[in-house]
């Protein structure tokens, strides 16, 4: 059923979300935008992450989804644009969001714009971020969880559920994605995080796990590995793992760098040449939990490269130019890229 009408209020509404994967919830307000603008720009997020669980399909593949939920003439008024996560700046992300919306609308201080969204809980904030654009704070009329519905497929639990809570299109779709190799490794990761979270599941609080990674900058390059096992299996890292009972945070880093890279520098010369340290605590950080990272960067600005070799959890180490590092955000472990990004933008 198109949308189109004479009038419409507004020359443009703008929906963010992540659509992970598009589901009934999004198209009822997909169409209550269509409704009040003569053109509706949806940005998605998570645009440059590797696959996971939490973040299954790419860039394209929603776009795709979306498309499928319109009609023909509906889509003719539906821009879709991408637009990447910035874990720990918010600011980076705000301009990003708003080069998107310009890129799609041309100047827009003449044009009447709102931002169409739910404030459903404290994740929500963003929709507060934009002033200059009015908010329309709408209510899907079924609440539908994207998390149950990735829950549900990857579990391969019957798709009675899945079937219900999106379009047709988007169920035939996802059908057709449980035949590829990428959901098989996903299903993978789903029972992996599964069995690691009911391991954890008697303790008589939630649980909080404390880890380190180390940054390590050598004449223009950076130590990453590449890890051996789930989650994230192939993704490339930071050094780094889980702090032993009995060693203090900095300890803790040097031990896992070179378990993990064969790094053999001595202890004095890693420790004269540490330069930051700082904590990295976004609660959805991690899949397998609540978990706070201590970063600590090394840093030798001129030298020969020291020989290293992947080892431990890591099935490779390597030095990787920090030009190539910049290309690398869609293969970085959970958030180790924006900690990279971090550290590096002070050197």
């Amino acid at each position: 059923m198109s949308t189109a009408s004479p009038q419409k209020r507004y020359d443009a509404v703008i929906f963010i979300g992540r659509f992970q994967p598009p589901h009934r919830g999004h198209l009822d307000v997909l169409l209550r935008a269509l409704a009040l603008a003569k053109k509706v720009c949806i940005l998605i997020g998570s645009t440059d992450k590797p696959r996971t669980i939490k973040d299954p399909f790419s860039f394209e593949e929603r776009r795709e989804m979306l498309a499928s939920m319109l009609s023909a003439e509906d889509r003719e008024r539906v821009t879709v644009t991408a637009v990447q996560d910035s874990t720990y700046n918010d600011g980076d992300w705000l301009r990003w969001t708003q080069d998107a919306v310009a890129a799609e609308l041309g100047e827009t201080s003449s044009k009447k714009i709102a931002l169409i969204g739910h404030e459903k809980d404290a994740s929500s904030y963003y929709l507060r971020m934009f002033p200059q654009w009015e908010l329309i704070d709408v209510k899907a009329p079924e609440d539908i969880s994207a998390t149950e519905i990735r829950e549900q497929l990857f579990a391969e639990r019957s798709n009675s559920f899945v079937q219900w809570a999106v379009p047709a299109p988007v169920f035939a779709w996802l059908e057709q994605f449980r035949k590829r190799p990428e959901f098989a490794q996903l299903k993978s990761e789903a029972e992996f995080i599964a069995g690691y979270k009911k391991a954890w599941a008697a303790a008589p609080y939630p649980v909080t796990f404390v880890t380190v990674d180390a940054l390590v900058v050598h004449s223009g390059h950076i130590l990453l590995v590449r890890r051996r096992s789930e989650p994230g299996r192939g993704l490339w890292a930071l050094p780094g793992g889980f702090v032993n009972q009995d060693e203090r945070l900095e300890t803790a880093c040097i031990r896992e760098l070179r378990e993990e890279t064969g790094l053999k520098l001595p202890e004095p010369v890693m420790r004269g040449s540490l330069k930051d340290r700082q904590v990295f605590d976004h609660p959805h950080r991690s899949l397998r939990g609540r978990t706070i990272t201590h970063a600590f960067l090394f840093h030798f600005p001129l030298g020969e490269l020291p020989r290293v070799k992947g080892s431990d959890d890591a099935d490779k180490a390597q030095w990787i130019p920090l030009n190539v590092l910049a290309t690398m955000r869609n293969v970085m472990f959970e958030d180790h890229f924006d900690i990279a990004h971090h550290f590096l933008s002070k050197l």
